[in-house]
């Protein structure tokens, strides 16, 4: 007798176990293949993706590759356990004013968060205060516009052009990032200058233009924004 045949000449309450049975195993295999097709979703929605938008520091001038601020912030995001890939959105002299011209077609639907680094050529331009807030303005509008968490990191600014114009600068950074609910840093590259402040060790940190940070500089700079950006990640939805 056919195992079929020997099915059908089973009483009504042992083919209903068996049918249970039969649709519990349907079930289960069912469930299984739903979750082995879920997971590289699931894999793919906890990436993240971060545009550096800034100028020179965040292009990485001067230094080799793997050593700028992108580089070495990745390794560092990295080691911490954020899932971010960083696009390198830095122009080398680019101003607020420029950055405020290629913000829209930056923001590519890929782009998760946004850090803003922008500012320190306008200063050595001296360009107005109130121009490169204007700019800087635009440019998160442009981001929070999108629904895109936004850290607004701003520059030092030396006293070459008075104090007002110092104090009117320094200013453009906390008033913006209290507009944008952006993650503040008030000063990038604070980090760099405390470890200047011991003259025997200022080569180290700067490459020979004075300016630019060395690798090791970078290194330092990494080290105090990543936290930073941990937190600007986190807001990813």
């Amino acid at each position: 007798m056919s195992i079929l045949s020997k099915f059908l000449c089973l009483p009504p309450h042992k083919t209903r176990g068996l049918q249970s049975f039969a649709l519990h195993k349907r079930g289960t295999r069912a469930s299984f293949a739903l979750l082995l097709a879920l997971a590289p979703l699931q894999g793919h929605a906890a990436e993240k993706t971060l545009l550096a938008f800034g100028d020179s520091l965040t292009q990485g001038y001067g230094l080799p590759d793997g050593q700028g601020l992108v580089p070495q912030l990745q390794a560092w995001l990295n080691a911490h356990g954020a899932d971010v890939t960083i696009i390198n959105g830095g122009v080398s002299g680019d101003t607020t004013a420029g950055g405020r011209a290629r913000i829209d077609w930056s923001l590519t639907p890929d782009v998760d968060a946004v850090m803003v680094a922008l500012g320190g050529n306008d200063i050595l331009r001296g360009l107005a205060p109130a121009q490169a807030k204007a700019n800087l303005d635009a440019i998160l509008k442009a981001v929070t516009d999108k629904d895109l968490p936004v850290l607004l990191a701003g520059v030092p600014v030396p006293g070459n052009y008075g104090t007002s114009y110092q104090t009117e600068f320094r200013a453009i950074y906390p008033d913006l990032a209290a507009e944008y609910d952006a993650v503040l840093v008030p000063d990038l590259l604070a980090p760099l200058a405390a470890a200047q402040q011991d003259d025997t060790k200022r080569a180290d940190y700067l490459q020979p233009d004075g300016l630019h940070p060395s690798a090791k500089g970078v290194a330092l700079v990494v080290e105090a924004l990543g936290p930073q950006v941990l937190d600007l990640l986190d807001q990813v939805e």
